[in-house]
């Protein structure tokens, strides 16, 4: 199983604003794969910190009716395990960011992932290689 960082869901459903170069056209067309192998089963973890992370991005950028479809996904698929995040994991992943000089956001995903035996990691957030998992991004 993989965890799934916010920066899949957000390239995959945000239209840009202005004309992508051709890297982040390719970093886009990976995104909408990952996410077109979750919908069709590919069995995934996420926490609840990234869905309210990825709530607040696709309801800034796309029609609130759209998001929470995609947001219904996210918390109802069977194929999604959806884990929670206690004041205890944000207290270790603060030590983690502070130590490895990565997001708070980052760091919770990797604590959330240590604590479920989960290594690898689908995301474009390059902070991901500072930390002891497998950075997938196709």
């Amino acid at each position: 199983m993989k965890f799934v960082d916010a920066s899949v869901f957000v390239h995959a459903f945000i239209k840009p604003r202005r004309e992508l170069r051709e890297h982040e056209i390719k970093i886009k067309e990976a995104a909408k794969n990952i996410v077109k192998r979750i919908n069709e089963g590919e069995k995934v973890a996420i926490s609840t910190v990234h869905v309210a992370e990825i709530a607040n991005l696709l309801e800034r950028y796309m029609h609130v009716d759209d998001a929470l479809l995609i947001e219904s996904f996210l918390l109802t698929a069977r194929n999604m395990g959806v884990h929670d995040v206690v004041k205890r994991d944000c207290v270790s992943a603060l030590e983690v960011a502070k130590d490895t000089k990565v997001g708070l956001s980052d760091a919770i995903a990797y604590v959330i992932m240590k604590k479920n035996g989960i290594n690898e990691v689908y995301s474009f957030d390059h902070d991901f290689d500072r930390l002891n998992v497998k950075r997938i991004t196709e």
